[in-house]
């Protein structure tokens, strides 16, 4: 269990929105100075809005190599009837494949790209593992939406993730466009911490991996955050890549187009943030969903294509 918990959440009468208590950039230790990725422009953005664009970080080889191997993985896991394959309601497509650093040596190898895990290192200043990795694929014409949420809430509550000290990394390995669901930001929210109403079923996860019910904020609050930041769609061409703070609102609508939109997700968290109980006497999720086992630090691997 939690200790004096500063997030609290979950409650069954009232919903808040409470002061951050934690850094968005950290400081590095004097001992473990690195290259910087990043210019003091994209930090300042990153620590002011809780998400940066990098366009073009991938080149088009890469991103045919990477495409590739991710169809592959949905040719391969679809009616395989594997516990990391979740399908969207009502059509049985497959919308996301989880733990795929752990199932496929290209996504080992990314996950230790200086590219993406430079960045992550920097911004949350020290090393780190990976708490969770996904390929969400949204296909054309019915892919769902994912609702309005901030991975934090959900991390902090069903996993024991003690502090925002962890950020997603969204590759993305088609075109994102407005017309295709992409990621939708608030900008600013991070800095702001919503406790949610509505207390967590036991295995909670098998329900809301396919559509979030619970740990969903408040439309009131949710209102008042947009109405400070607005609403920032990031679109994107395929091997750009979107970093965003794990207390970022963020969501995406359902793609009726004809485009599917697919993006491999990384979720690094400081190794001095590792999982604790979870909030409520909740048994822990899965190791496919939030990883506790055989944590170690990433070390930096170029990504290897031929």
């Amino acid at each position: 269990m939690l200790s004096q918990d500063v997030y609290p959440t979950r409650t069954p009468k009232s919903a808040a929105i409470l002061a951050r208590q934690d850094p968005i950039v950290y400081d590095r230790k004097s001992s473990e100075q690195q290259v910087a990725r990043l210019n003091a422009t994209q930090r300042a953005a990153y620590e002011q809005d809780g998400f940066l664009l990098m366009p073009d970080l991938f080149n088009q080889e890469e991103v045919t190599f990477l495409f590739d191997a991710m169809q592959n993985m949905r040719d391969e896991f679809t009616n395989a009837g594997r516990k990391e394959v979740i399908a969207e309601p009502g059509s049985g497509e497959v919308r996301s494949i989880f733990n795929v650093h752990r199932l496929n040596e290209i996504f080992a190898n990314l996950v230790r790209d200086p590219r993406v895990l430079n960045v992550a290192r920097e911004i949350l200043g020290s090393e780190v593992y990976i708490h969770q990795s996904r390929i969400n694929y949204k296909p054309g014409f019915n892919g769902k939406e994912f609702y309005w949420h901030s991975d934090f809430e959900t991390w902090h509550s069903e996993d024991g993730m003690p502090a925002m000290r962890a950020l997603s990394c969204s590759i993305l390995l088609t075109d994102n466009s407005e017309a295709n669901g992409p990621l939708m930001v608030i900008p600013g929210s991070h800095q702001h911490y919503v406790s949610c109403m509505g207390e967590t079923p036991d295995e909670n996860y098998k329900k809301s991996l396919k559509k979030q019910e619970v740990g969903v904020p408040d439309e009131i609050l949710l209102r008042y955050l947009a109405d400070m930041g607005g609403i920032k769609s990031c679109t994107g061409k395929a091997g750009s890549v979107i970093f965003f703070d794990c207390n970022t609102m963020h969501g995406s609508n359902s793609n009726i187009s004809p485009f599917p939109r697919s993006n491999v997700f990384f979720v690094y968290n400081s190794i001095d943030n590792q999982l604790q109980e979870p909030i409520s006497s909740l048994v822990p999720r899965p190791e496919f969903v939030a990883a506790r086992e055989g944590i170690k630090p990433l070390s930096p691997e170029p990504l290897d294509i031929d």
